[in-house]
């Protein structure tokens, strides 16, 4: 019998990991898991780094060379990021072979204070690309109103990208607009677009938490007949927008010119409500050609008893639809909901990114007054 990863896989779901740590690297646990559980990718984001670095002594011997080669705050942390970021492309890197780029993707995000500030995003974005120096790194861009303008820049330099933090239907079909005038920019501007790379994250289970809590704030039986429906509805009406999007005479002398969709990725893909099933947001949402990045805890769910029963996205537009007037019938605003979501984690990545730094200055302080 096939594993359910495997079943997922065969459906055509790219299985990445929303997790990185010199621990993974270093201890064969990422090894394991693309050996075992069909992880073709893993993505990153500030969070995660701050995790992985203030928690233990992992960083401490790179940290304090650092410190004794007299690197600053913004240097060491850029240095220890883009290095386990190098190691695990080169980790993937048959991966990425066996797929042509495909899969075998590792995403490093821009420094998230940089969100509301375009050029510095497009400045950062080449900076880190030039440092990981891969072929098989994403640089994630935030999907913030200035940060479309730097996807459309940083992709006309034939960089990939991994466009995050979006919650909207609407932003998504400007993310795909900035995307496609990425392209036409870097055609023009002479790169092969075959070797361009591109996912778009859609935020699911955010949603839901967001909503969930106003329609129990509301209370009554048709407010909780809709919870734990919405995260799925608007991912899946999502995928709508980007069957639409990716069939128009626009896109089609893209693709004649070499250039591969801009994959859907659901991001954010653990189930917060434990009423919920654990692999909601795995396998229903599964069709060929997207991928779904998840933490460790979902992915063992997954592994374990998820339940694949083919495509799930194409044709669910009209149920999904329902739910949505459902929740506006009831009072519950999906553009308020969305413009909160993504205000929200922009301030998350923004704190998270705050105490790494303060973290790393404590670090590199001790090593300096140690030696």
């Amino acid at each position: 019998m096939t594993t359910p990863t495997q079943q997922l896989s065969d459906v055509g779901v790219s299985i990445w990991l929303d997790d990185l740590s010199r621990a993974r690297l270093t201890s064969g646990s990422l090894a394991k898991l693309i050996e075992e559980k069909n992880v073709v990718g893993v993505t990153t984001n500030p969070s995660i780094f701050q995790a992985a670095i203030t928690s233990g002594s992992d960083y401490d011997a790179a940290i304090a060379a650092l410190a004794a080669q007299g690197a600053g705050l913004e240097e060491t942390i850029f240095e220890i990021t883009t290095t386990d970021v190098a190691d695990a492309c080169d980790l993937f890197a048959p991966i990425a072979a066996a797929t042509d780029g495909v899969d075998g993707r590792v995403s490093i995000e821009v420094d998230p204070r940089l969100a509301w500030d375009t050029e510095g995003t497009i400045a950062e974005a080449k900076q880190l690309f030039k440092k990981v120096d891969k072929d098989n790194v994403l640089i994630k861009i935030p999907a913030t109103l200035e940060g479309l303008k730097a996807i459309t820049a940083v992709l006309g330099e034939g960089i990939s990208v991994n466009v995050t933090l979006i919650f909207s239907l609407e932003r998504y079909r400007a993310v795909i607009n900035a995307f496609q005038s990425g392209l036409e920019l870097a055609r023009d501007n002479g790169h092969d677009l075959s070797k361009i790379h591109s996912v778009a994250s859609f935020f699911v289970s955010r949603v839901d938490t967001e909503i969930d809590k106003r329609l129990d704030a509301i209370g009554t039986p048709a407010a909780k007949a809709l919870k734990g429906k919405a995260g799925v509805a608007n991912a899946r009406l999502a995928y709508q927008v980007y069957e639409k999007q990716f069939s128009t005479e626009r896109w089609a002398a893209l693709a004649a010119s070499g250039a591969r969709a801009q994959r859907p990725l659901w991001a954010s893909t653990g189930v917060k409500d434990p009423s919920l099933p654990d692999t909601l947001y795995v396998t229903e949402l599964a069709a060929d050609g997207v991928v779904n990045t998840m933490p460790e805890k979902t992915l063992d769910a997954t592994f374990d008893h998820g339940v694949v029963t083919g495509d799930t996205l194409t044709g669910t537009y009209t149920e999904a639809n329902t739910v949505l007037t459902a929740l506006e019938h009831l009072g519950v605003s999906y553009n308020n909901v969305v413009a909160l979501l993504e205000s929200e984690g922009l301030e998350k990545f923004v704190a998270s990114w705050k105490e790494l730094l303060a973290d790393v200055e404590g670090a590199l302080a001790a090593a300096r007054r140690a030696s």
